[in-house]
């Protein structure tokens, strides 16, 4: 096939242009993320690319005339957002529709191709510029940039089919077109299915207080519920008394989200599987546990001093502790290790002194 001297001239022209577009990259990506930012949608990532100079060369041979300037070529510069959900695909597209100059002419929503047998799973493609509200918005005036909105589903199913060479339905060979399909269709119902399993876990969050009150010994343990019972009594209380009886502070907003999963698992370890049991529990040893606290805790500084103060949980981490002292069947390893309390003292260090603090405040010999 003969090479257009047009092409030639473009893809050189291209070359030369090369940096600009790298930063025009940077700065799709930076508008990008700042409207991500603003609207808290919470998304996997976000990236961008520029074309390389032989993607481009090829895309001209395969559209013969259909180019006559670089600024016709509407994805030299791509963005990527890649959504946990499909839904937050919709939501995306949204904010992308209102907050920036829509090029409908090369702009895609693949996921409104309503065909039976529609090969491909993917997302939605848009080309844009700013709105120009803003001071690097004139950085895009002569050049758009292309947005692409993909799940981790549509995204994975994207890559696995270019990793193939499957550019198309009449690039699939006929036997395997059918399986293509299926996987289309499960990779659909489990987008859907994370998506319906999203929803459920809000809506339970949003309904532990009403039935925290009503009902607590209906509400098991695990990460949610643990989430909000440490902002409650009786164990914002309890961890109040703790955090005083060593005159430090209770570090209410100290940023541990595996906090939650690692006291959870303590509890379930220990045989507490209600937040019912473990309100129980706290508000009938409540004393004991401040005074096992502030004994133990000026002995073992090193775990929790770096961090200023105590933090939240502190009153179940300790009741957690007195119950493992109180079982011999239990593994005190297992408590260190849910804890995630190796690598300042030894496990041995940690586990004699817990023992001695134990039997100390109780009185008696810890099992």
């Amino acid at each position: 096939m003969l090479v257009s001297p047009m092409n030639d001239v473009l893809v050189q022209a291209y070359e030369s242009a090369l940096p600009e577009y790298e930063r025009l990259r940077d700065a799709a990506v930076a508008v990008t993320n700042a409207l991500l930012q603003s609207s808290g949608l919470n998304i996997h990532h976000v990236t961008g690319r520029v074309k390389r100079p032989a993607s481009l060369a090829d895309k001209l041979l395969r559209k013969p005339g259909r180019y006559g300037a670089l600024d016709e070529v509407t994805d030299l510069v791509a963005v990527r957002v890649i959504t946990y959900f499909e839904s937050d695909v919709q939501a995306v597209s949204r904010l992308v529709e209102e907050r920036f100059d829509v090029d409908w002419a090369h702009s895609i929503d693949k996921s409104k191709m309503h065909d039976p047998d529609r090969f491909g799973y993917m997302g939605v493609h848009y080309v844009v510029r700013p709105l120009g509200h803003g001071p690097a918005d004139a950085a895009f005036e002569d050049h758009p940039f292309e947005i692409q909105i993909r799940s981790i589903l549509q995204h994975a199913w994207a890559e696995i089919e270019h990793d193939l060479g499957y550019k198309n339905r009449e690039a699939v060979p006929r036997e395997v077109r059918r399986r293509f399909y299926r996987l289309a269709g499960l990779l659909e119902m489990a987008d859907e299915e994370f998506m319906t399993l999203h929803r459920l876990s809000k809506d339970y969050a949003a309904t532990l207080p009403e039935r925290v009150h009503d009902a607590p010994d209906s509400v098991y343990i695990d990460v949610q519920s643990l989430q909000y019972m440490l902002d409650v009594d009786p164990v914002r209380d309890l961890d109040t008394r703790v955090a005083a009886a060593l005159n430090v502070l209770l570090l209410t907003g100290w940023p541990d989200p595996e906090r939650p999963q690692r006291l959870a698992g303590l509890l379930q370890y220990v045989g507490v599987h209600s937040v019912g049991a473990l309100q129980k529990e706290l508000r009938r040893h409540g004393p004991e546990i401040v005074q096992f606290a502030a004994l133990l805790m000026p002995r073992l500084r090193e775990t929790w001093t770096p961090a200023g103060g105590a933090r939240p949980g502190t009153s179940i981490v300790h009741f957690g502790l007195m119950r493992a002292c109180a079982n011999p069947a239990l593994d005190p390893r297992e408590i260190v290790s849910l804890l995630d309390m190796t690598g300042v003292l030894s496990t041995a260090q940690l586990i004699s002194t817990v023992r001695d603090t134990y039997a100390e405040a109780t009185g008696r010999r810890a099992g």
